[in-house]
Formats: C-alpha cells, structure tokens, sequence
C-alpha cells in the first residue's frame, strides 16, 4: 500500500485587514501556514520567510531518522532569516511569525508547531486538535486558572508566549503520529478557529473533497466578519493505488487543470511576487501562486435615482363665507389638537430622558464593578513593572486604573521580548494571574542580569 496526500489550500486577507500577514503552503510531503506579525510589510515578510525556509525540506527531503532534527533545523533557519531583514532594516525590529506544519513520511507524520496557528486530525469522524497553543490564554487554562470556553473571548488570547521573531532562540513542538488512509488534516491560522467553533469545523471537514472544504471554512470565517487574515490547508490521506482521477490532487480553486497532480501550492504573502521582490536572498518554491481574489463588490446603480415628481400646480378655489366659517373652525380644532399632540410629545421626551439616564446610571454601575475586576501588569512612571487594577485606557483625561503595587523590577533589565509586551500591558484575569505574571519576569530579568546574557537581552552580543 502506497500513501500520498490529496491537498487544497486558501488564504484570504479578509474584511477588516489591509495587506495579508498569512502564508500557506501545501506540497507532496509538506503543509504548512505561518500567520505572521508585525505590521503591513513586516509580518507578511517573517510569514513568507517561513514557507520558504520551511519548504525546502520538500525539494530536499531529509532521512527518515533525521526527520525532526531536520525540521528544527528550519525553524531555526526561519529565525536567522527573519533576523538577516531587521539586520538589514532596524525598523523591522517586532516583526515575527508562527509555524505550524506537518511532514508527509508515508506512513507516518511529523508535526513541528510553534505559537498559536493549529493543526487538526478528522479520524474516524472524530475531530483532534494536534498542536498545543503557545498563548498566555493557554497557560491559564492549563493551571486551571480559566475555562476554555473564557479563553474564546479573553481580551489578550491573541498573546504569543512563543513565535519567532529572529531576535529570541524558540524551541519548537516537535512529534511524528502514525497516519491512516482516511485520515484528513487541516492547518488554519487564527483568523479561522478564532471564529468557527472546533465542532462547526469537524462539521465541515466531514463531508467533500479538499478544496470544497478550504473554500467553504475561508467563506464562513468571511461571512463572520473574518477581522483577521485566514488560511487553511486541508489534506487527506489515500492509497496512489487505484487512485485513477488526481484531479484536485496538489491543488485547489487557483490550480490550473494542466498542472501535474503534486505540484505545490502556495497561498497568502509568500506568493506575492510584492513580498518576494523584498526578499531577494529568500529562494521561495518554484511552483507559487497568488491569493484567489475577494469576489467582486455589487456593482453600483447606473441609472441614476428615478426621475423626481413634478410638482402640482396649485389651483384657485373659491369658498363661500358658511364654507369658510366651517373651515376656520376645523382649524382651531386641529392647532388644539396640535397643543395636545405637543405636551403628550414633550412628555414622552421627558420619560425618555428620564430613562435614559437610569440606563446610564445602570452602565456606571455595571462598568465601574467590570474594572474592580480587571487586572493587568504595566509600567509605571518610575521605569519598573507594577501591578494595575482597571484597564490601561483613560476616559475624558481619567485614568481608568489604579496602582496597586510595585515590583520594583525595572522594565529595563527584561529581555526585548518581554519589554515589547509590557508596553502594550500584559492583562490577567484576577490579582493571583498578576503574581504569575510577575514571577516570569522576575526570572526572566534574572537571566538577563547573568555577566554574559543570552540573545534578546539587553547588553548581549547580537
């Protein structure tokens, strides 16, 4: 029995986002998505710089021995590369990416996985997710500290404890899974499983082929609002044997007909030839395609608005005085019906002011208990890490939190990373996940204060 995987893959930049930060990839023995960050004309080059990098165990594959040292070998190479750019351009510097993928070894699957994009098996009509999220989100649910389902709508899901960002050295999830004819995998950047709940996605992954499926989940995710980049890579496994009709095989919507059946595919910025003209020293994958457009806007009403009524020519009536008599007295009735009609509209005026101002007396209430309960770490005016009770937000030049302790950490003995994280200001969900919060920086600004500090630390040899 011979294996090969049937694939698809779409990426979409979405509603909200101007440029796509997404890159995909889908070939013979690998798949992969990297959702990257940093900003337009940054994450998409650290995200691109991943499929490339990652990508070329397709052309070169390494020995089944060596299978997971090969691929921490290329996330290593995605850091140096992402670190050779900001080299090259300082202002780059915040620029990083995720990686997800899996190694095609015939019988057998290797997983590399690093930040919070996911991989999921569909077995027997069973959906698994595979990779495990590299999220602060995700360190509370694993303490127990918060559900899952808190974890969907935590307003700081989306903090990445690992990513590569070429200035930090990242271990990466490293495994091999048996596979299984029947088997189908999907790779999806957060823009999708941030929206679709896991059994919506099991829902979709159970019926069609793979490009039938990463069309309909990238159009749901679309329908929902899609406020982030999304790419998904969906892929089975069948037995070449007997296989006869490859069409889809190695391809999706964007594959011509007369491509060979395994011919890569790549989705999102690493198949913009934009990105790639910015990455002249990245060699990208031979067999590369752009994006599948946005479907047109409704085209706009040509015509014009119809043509306005003309108006009516007012006529001369003549009245005779009982006549006129009868209608001056039908017009003191109607004004009089106008006073009444006038206290009854300034009544309702009155109760609705009234009304509204219980409801925002009832807001205030509401929101002055929502920030007793919020929590986060930041910086204060004197340089070191404090705890906050409220949000980091003021309203009309009021603060909107208040200090509550001091750790006397200075934020400049923090490794870059975490520097960056405290300017935008770590949040936690009570006063015991500030103290979590406060522990690894504690440590962390210990491994820095070491006479030879390691990279991503002030004062180390880049």
């Amino acid at each position: 029995m011979a294996l090969v995987l049937r694939y698809a893959a779409r990426s979409d930049v979405g509603l909200i986002r101007e440029g796509n930060e997404d890159s995909g990839y889908a070939g013979p023995s690998l798949l992969l998505v990297a959702d990257g960050m940093g900003g337009h004309a940054a994450g998409e080059l650290a995200s691109a710089i991943a499929v490339a990098s990652v990508a070329d165990l397709d052309v070169h594959p390494p020995e089944a021995s060596d299978v997971l040292g090969a691929l921490a070998d290329s996330i290593t190479d995605v850091g140096d590369g992402i670190s050779d750019v900001i080299a090259d351009d300082p202002d780059l510097t915040g620029m990083g990416t995720t990686v997800t993928g899996l190694y095609w070894l015939g019988e057998r699957i290797a997983v590399v996985h690093v930040g919070d994009s996911r991989a999921y098996l569909l077995r027997d009509d069973e959906l698994t997710q595979i990779t495990h999220d590299h999220t602060y989100v995700q360190t509370l649910v694993d303490a127990g500290r918060i559900t899952e389902e808190e974890a969907a709508v935590h307003p700081r899901r989306s903090l990445l404890m690992r990513a590569l960002d070429g200035m930090n050295p990242v271990e990466a999830d490293l495994s091999i899974r048996e596979a299984r004819v029947g088997d189908r995998y999907m790779l999806c950047t957060d823009g999708l499983s941030g929206l679709v709940r896991a059994d919506e996605i099991a829902g979709h992954l159970r019926d069609g082929d793979p490009t039938g499926v990463v069309t309909r989940l990238v159009d749901l995710a679309l329908e929902r609002g899609a406020p982030d980049n999304v790419t998904v890579v969906v892929a089975d496994v069948v037995d070449v044997v007997g296989f006869g009709d490859v069409s889809g095989v190695g391809g999706s919507d964007d594959v011509t007909a007369d491509r060979s059946a395994f011919a890569p595919v790549v989705v999102g910025a690493a198949g913009e030839p934009r990105v790639r003209l910015r990455l002249p020293g990245v060699r990208f994958p031979d067999d590369a395609q752009v994006d599948p457009d946005r479907p047109d806007a409704p085209a706009p009403f040509v015509g014009g608005p119809p043509t306005a009524p003309q108006p009516l020519i007012d006529a001369e009536i003549i009245v005779p005085a009982a006549e006129t008599a009868r209608r001056n007295a039908a017009n003191a009735l109607a004004r009089s019906q106008d006073r009444r009609r006038l206290v009854r509209m300034w009544a309702w005026i009155g109760g609705a002011v009234a009304f509204v101002v219980l409801v925002l007396v009832g807001i205030l209430i509401a929101a002055t208990s929502w920030l007793g309960s919020q929590w986060y770490v930041g910086v204060n005016d004197g340089g070191t890490v404090a705890v906050y009770r409220g949000v980091p937000q003021s309203l009309f030049g009021f603060p909107l939190s208040s200090l509550v302790s001091d750790s006397q950490i200075p934020a400049t003995s923090l490794s870059y990373q975490y520097q960056s994280m405290l300017n935008d200001t770590i949040s936690a969900p009570d006063e015991a996940g500030t103290q979590i919060i406060l522990e690894a920086l504690a440590a962390d600004a210990a491994q820095c204060a070491v006479l030879d500090p390691p990279a991503g630390c002030p004062g180390s040899v880049q």
